[in-house]
């Protein structure tokens, strides 16, 4: 079964950037620590900054991000924190190093998932982009966790450097063992801007076409698979996720976006000082999030248009989705 994952107004997500350090080089990595900091905060932070955000009333879900969170050697007692804190789900995104031995730190039960990311079914094509060694690394760490009884999934950020590859993840992953894949689409921000082609991106017809057959084929195999919308026709309405839902994207220099897409540029809504969340003054990106505009969100339009296409008449072939909305296939 498939079906469009709606903006939840009653759900609010946290993507929190614990530290920007990290024992891979991804060429697409969107880290950029002139932007969002170099520090590592310290526990006692996290959690402060952390009682903040959770919201009384809704569904807090807590993503737990680096650079490699892993790295950070408070992270089994952070998540503690977290629970107690009332979050109703924490996930984990990670290289799949598990550093500081945190399988053996934690149970299965303390964390919801783990999140591993894995940009090709082989060797060859995965460490192209993450790394040499990477793929061998990730691969075992899976291994490690399933055996322990941790609960994965795979991320796969699809670029022109590996869409070839998408149609083999399904088999590989059913291999694995592991039931969840959320397809990423490459976005032009952090480390993959030094590209100055941008030739990481993909078009419309490279994106489109493979990513709901690759899906489909999961879903046969029993794989649970997550993926963004990205391309909307043009009579298909469009929804900022800034406007409808709380997503809230914290990086260790105490800025706070409501919009991933803005995160080169210092147009966030939010930003803690002296551990207080405090809204910024105009203008930020919560006046860009009004703007109605036919290419559908404005962030891609002013931040990574290479992505938009126009007919003779110079309008919009297509709308860009919120970054967002996702499409979601269950077995």
């Amino acid at each position: 079964m498939d079906k469009t994952v709606a903006f939840r107004r009653d759900a609010c997500n946290i993507f929190f950037h614990i530290l920007t350090r990290c024992n891979f080089r991804c060429l697409h990595c969107y880290i950029n620590p002139a932007q969002h900091g170099r520090q590592t905060l310290s526990a006692e932070t996290i959690n402060t900054w952390l009682r903040a955000l959770v919201q009384p009333g809704k569904q807090s879900n807590l993503i737990l991000i680096g650079g490699e969170p892993t790295l950070h050697h408070d992270l089994p007692e952070i998540i503690r924190s977290a629970r107690l804190m009332g979050c109703a789900s924490i996930t984990v995104d990670t290289n799949g190093t598990f550093c500081h031995d945190i399988l053996d730190k934690m149970t299965p039960e303390e964390v919801d998932y783990f999140s591993v990311g894995l940009d090709g079914s082989s060797a060859k094509m995965n460490d192209r982009i993450r790394g040499e060694g990477s793929f061998d690394r990730a691969v075992a760490g899976v291994k490690k966790a399933l055996k322990q009884g941790y609960r994965l999934s795979i991320i796969f950020t699809a670029s022109r450097l590996n869409i070839s590859d998408l149609k083999n993840m399904p088999g590989f992953l059913k291999s694995l063992g592991v039931d969840r894949f959320f397809v990423q689409i490459v976005g032009i921000r952090g480390r993959s801007t030094q590209d100055s082609g941008h030739s990481l991106q993909l078009t419309q017809k490279e994106w489109t076409p493979i990513v709901s057959r690759v899906a489909r084929r999961a879903a046969s195999l029993g794989i649970h698979v997550t993926y963004p919308k990205v391309f909307l026709k043009r009579a298909e309405p469009f929804e900022c996720a800034g406007l409808v839902a709380d997503n809230y994207f914290v990086f260790p220099n105490g800025r706070v976006y409501r919009c991933p897409v803005c995160e080169d540029f210092p147009l966030h809504a939010f930003a803690f000082e002296e551990d207080r969340l405090i809204a910024r003054p105009p203008i930020n990106e919560k006046e860009l999030f009004n703007l109605s505009i036919p290419e559908g969100c404005v962030m891609n339009k002013l931040i990574q248009p290479g992505n938009l296409s126009y007919d003779k008449k110079g309008r919009p072939e297509y709308k860009i989705a919120c970054c967002l909305l996702k499409e979601e296939i269950q077995p």
